[in-house]
């Protein structure tokens, strides 16, 4: 992590406003210094060393922003600007983001924190910030045109309110909404509560991030920022596997993610090995009598889901999103389906003359990971890591959850896989298989049709010749 000053300096304001505004230049204290992160690794929680203590969040491929702590009043400073963020190992992206990064960077505060926003625009166009399920003076809540003027270019203007309620909340501009969000502005933002709180345990291992979307054709750099519903690439923090790093924690922790969704689909976010409890929403926590045990909880757009268990199963286990197309990454649209059609040799010939040209394997889509075959610059396999039993055929938003019985406390180093006790591991059987019995009965039906098919009928393949006959 680095910090570094603007070429001028801003002047601060005076505590206490109570609608968002330009900064003054009047006032004599000088902004927080913004603190700008450039790496994509997952940073050690920022444990706080002013204000009111707190137990810290962990964000996955992200980092916490620092503050300053000025006559009682939290002070944060934002940085919307152009940032180029790896979204896997060899593959880059051309954003917009805050403070380095895309998402920006987790927003910690207390329950009861006064807390000052200084954001500083270094778009070329202007922008907002609207602080996603908080509960503020109307005109703190960013909605350009609506609750406050646009942040212009080179601009900065400041939010001031008090972090009223516990929870896990998200920020996103207000201001060319879907162009900036599908560039990928947008951050985590948790409030911890002040006190024991009935509602929310006390965890050993707290992690966040966001959901999202692009669509980044291979071999290109930027987002296409109007589409709607056929995104490419899917994402947790920006990041698709194996890009994304594993959630590691010790055996027997109490275990919270936080996941918020700001893509324009919902998704149902899976966990292997065992079973969890939703235990909070933007809305806030849970009551107790509504938290039943489930293994897959559905997030819809623009919502955020807290999900809390214990670890107690020791192994690596998947973590991803269950819609199946979710966990590929660019380069699986538009794929001819030629399963069952020997076609060796002639992708090779095609591709001399399309070089992005692919069509999915004779035998599946997971001939793709053995292929040989060149893909463009600046992006990854559709399918691709390498686990320690072979290929796991994942990207996108994937993951995986290691628990370990020698994880130290407050230790988030990847342990590495994990050395299955033996006779543990699913083997190839040997032994003799006896001849599997099929049914060919026809199946039951509520009442007989009216007319019976003469004879039975095959369904032919036939090459299309032209498009005269549509």
């Amino acid at each position: 992590m680095t910090s570094r000053r603007d070429f001028f300096r801003f002047a601060g304001i005076a505590g206490g406003a109570v609608a968002a505004s330009t900064v003054s230049r009047v006032a004599m204290a000088g902004l927080p210094e913004p603190i700008i992160q450039s790496s994509a690794q997952t940073m050690a929680p920022l444990v706080p060393t002013s204000g009111r203590p707190y137990n810290p969040v962990v964000t996955l491929n992200g980092w916490t922003l620092p503050w300053r702590m000025n006559q009682g009043v939290k002070e944060f400073h934002l940085v919307a600007e152009p940032v180029v963020r790896e979204m896997a190992p060899g593959f880059k992206a051309h954003l917009w983001g805050y403070n380095g990064q895309s998402p920006g960077p987790t927003i910690e505060v207390v329950e009861g924190d006064r807390v000052r926003i200084f954001v500083t625009n270094k778009l070329p166009e202007h922008t907002s910030i609207h602080w996603h399920g908080q509960r503020l003076p109307s005109g703190m809540d960013g909605v350009a045109g609506l609750t406050q003027p646009a942040i212009q270019p080179g601009k900065t203007f400041v939010y001031e309110f008090v972090a009223r309620r516990p929870g896990t909340f998200m920020y996103h501009p207000h201001a060319d909404e879907m162009t900036q969000m599908a560039m990928g502005m947008m951050g985590f933002w948790v409030t911890h509560p002040k006190s024991r709180h009935p509602l929310i345990d006390e965890v050993q291992r707290d992690f966040c991030f966001l959901l999202n979307a692009f669509d980044i054709d291979p071999g290109s750099y930027t987002p296409k920022t109007m589409t709607m519903l056929d995104f490419n690439l899917w994402a947790w923090n920006s990041r698709i596997f194996p890009g994304i790093e594993s959630l590691n924690v010790r055996l027997n922790d109490k275990v919270r993610i936080r996941i918020g969704n700001l893509t324009m689909t919902n998704h149902p976010i899976h966990v292997h090995g065992h079973e969890f409890v939703v235990t909070g929403t933007d809305g806030g926590p849970t009551p107790k009598s509504t938290r039943w045990p489930e293994v897959t909880t559905d997030i819809a757009v623009g919502q955020m889901r807290q999900i809390e268990f214990v670890a107690d199963e020791e192994g690596d286990w998947a973590f991803h999103c269950h819609k199946s197309h979710h966990t590929m990454n660019a380069m699986g649209h538009d794929v001819p389906n030629l399963i069952g059609v020997d076609h060796r040799g002639v992708a090779k010939k095609i591709s001399s003359l399309i070089p992005d040209y692919m069509v999915m394997g004779e035998r599946g889509m997971a001939d793709m990971t053995e292929m040989e075959m060149p893909i463009p610059d600046n992006t990854v396999p559709m399918m691709t890591g390498e686990g320690p039993f072979g290929s796991v055929e994942m990207g996108g938003m994937f993951s995986v959850l290691k628990v370990r019985r020698d994880q130290k406390p407050g230790d988030y180093k990847d342990p590495g896989w994990f050395k299955h006790p033996e006779g543990t591991v699913a083997h190839e059987y040997q032994g003799p298989l006896a001849e599997p019995a099929r049914s060919k009965a026809n199946g039951g039906q509520s009442m007989p049709r009216v007319q019976e098919s003469s004879k039975s009928s095959e369904v032919k393949v036939r090459k299309p010749g032209s498009h005269h006959d549509h």
